[in-house]
């Protein structure tokens, strides 16, 4: 079931609490001749996705409708008749996708805990909105009347939030970075999407806004909260389609593919990026179609389809071979040089070519990054050594790595030195101890 933020972000404008909500009902409930026992409990099971039966959703309508002076129908508090979200008939309103998108953020900034533990969905709701993205309708006109003009100014703020965010957290994480984010976009993006503006205004208010969407999405996934993270970037997904920059459609999936391939789900990860370089076409940059081919290698390379992996390896090297930094986004500034030959790395591990892996790595390690990447670098470096049984270079690569991850709050780099410090430890060698005293250290600090 999705959380219902919709029927939350009304609650709380009603300025009642949940006790009060399920008390109001029943009273209501007395006035159609309805005997109903309704209490706190039964309100969360419906801020979790639960529909009641029968009048129930007509009085919740009544009971907010009262409370807050306007007319209130099923489909603002989360339980009209729509498909499942995500789907067509979800998207159809741009106006309705907005109010539910600004609800999301309002709740998450609020930390409400049900958020964050909300699982990935998966089937045809986690396939659609990439489809969607894909195919017909477009938007036609993204304008809209309010209260207030957006202007130029807003959307270059965002613009620059967006990299301001992005730089937070390759320095700090997205544990640390996750709720800065998300309260700029409740406080400072959501009004402007309410606001007034034209159609070409709108869809470079939407481009900026998908930005910051999915940094918030990829500071959910550097958390832990793979729901929460999926529902972020299928938001800037469907941000991205209507601001028309394929190519930034194309930068979203790819972050929905390193997500399936975390969570295992490589046939899915290898369809989304054939879905990005197919429908992209001529607005993907060589940074992403390099980054979409050396993940759908490692995919290929887990399901134990070696020509395949190959064949995209090939391709991954030769956009590597065409980047220009000058010419790409903002958003695939993170294809710096050696991301692909780290990602060649690992697929070319998973296929047990140790030398050829050992060689990317090393590269990859050799090459400028921030810290944040180098530490991801070194894992896999140190990784590769340990196979090829060289624990006491493996030892001195970790320590680095170890020194890097410092002042950092990510689950997935905390995953990485775990990872390491596990393999280090059943080496025996002198070396590797002392190294896992440092990862021992570097963990001590929860997150």
């Amino acid at each position: 079931m999705e959380p219902n933020v919709l029927l939350e972000a009304l609650i709380e404008e009603a300025g009642v609490s949940r006790a009060g909500l399920a008390g109001h009902v029943n009273r209501a409930g007395t006035t159609r001749g309805v005997s109903l026992r309704y209490e706190h409990t039964a309100v969360s099971r419906w801020l979790k996705g639960q529909r009641p039966r029968g009048q129930v959703p007509d009085l919740i309508c009544e009971v907010l409708a009262g409370r807050l002076g306007r007319p209130v129908g099923l489909d603002d508090i989360g339980m009209g008749a729509r498909a499942a979200p995500g789907t067509a008939a979800d998207g159809a309103s741009l106006t309705g996708f907005v109010e539910r998108a600004t609800a999301l953020w309002r709740s998450d900034d609020q930390r409400r805990p049900h958020l964050a533990t909300v699982p990935a969905v998966t089937g045809t709701t986690a396939v659609m909105p990439v489809w969607e993205w894909e195919n017909p309708p477009e938007d036609t006109d993204v304008s809209r009347p309010g209260p207030s003009r957006v202007g130029p100014a807003d959307i270059a703020m965002l613009k620059a939030a967006r990299d301001h965010y992005e730089q937070l957290y390759r320095k700090a994480g997205g544990i640390a970075t996750r709720p800065r984010i998300v309260r700029f976009l409740d406080a400072e993006a959501a009004p402007l999407l309410r606001g007034g503006y034209s159609d070409s205004l709108g869809r470079g208010l939407h481009r900026a806004t998908a930005g910051l969407v999915a940094v918030a999405g990829i500071c959910a996934y550097d958390s832990d909260a793979h729901g929460l993270a999926q529902r972020y970037f299928h938001q800037a997904l469907r941000l991205a389609k209507s601001s028309g920059d394929r190519g930034l459609g194309g930068y979203v999936i790819a972050l929905l593919v390193t997500q399936s391939l975390f969570l295992g789900d490589h046939r899915r990860s290898i369809a989304f990026a054939e879905a990005a370089l197919r429908a992209a076409g001529d607005h993907l940059t060589p940074a992403l179609a390099a980054d979409l081919h050396a993940m759908q290698a490692k995919a290929y390379a887990k399901l134990g389809d070696g020509t395949n992996a190959r064949v995209c390896i090939g391709r991954a090297e030769t956009q590597a071979d065409r980047i220009h930094a000058g010419r790409e986004p903002d958003e695939t500034g993170y294809v710096q040089p050696g991301l692909v030959d780290v990602q060649v790395a690992e697929a070319l591990l998973g296929l047990g070519d140790l030398p050829a892996a050992r060689a990317h790595a090393a590269s990859a390690v050799r090459a400028p990054a921030h810290d944040r990447g180098r530490v991801h670098r070194l894992a896999m470096l140190s990784h590769i050594e340990l196979l090829q049984g060289e624990a006491d270079r493996a030892a001195g690569t970790a320590a680095e790595m170890a020194t890097r991850a410092r002042g950092m709050e990510s689950q997935r780099l905390r995953d990485r030195l775990r990872q390491v410090r596990r393999e280090l430890a059943e080496s025996g060698c002198a070396d590797a101890v002392r190294t896992t005293d440092l990862i021992d250290e570097a963990l001590l600090v929860p997150l």
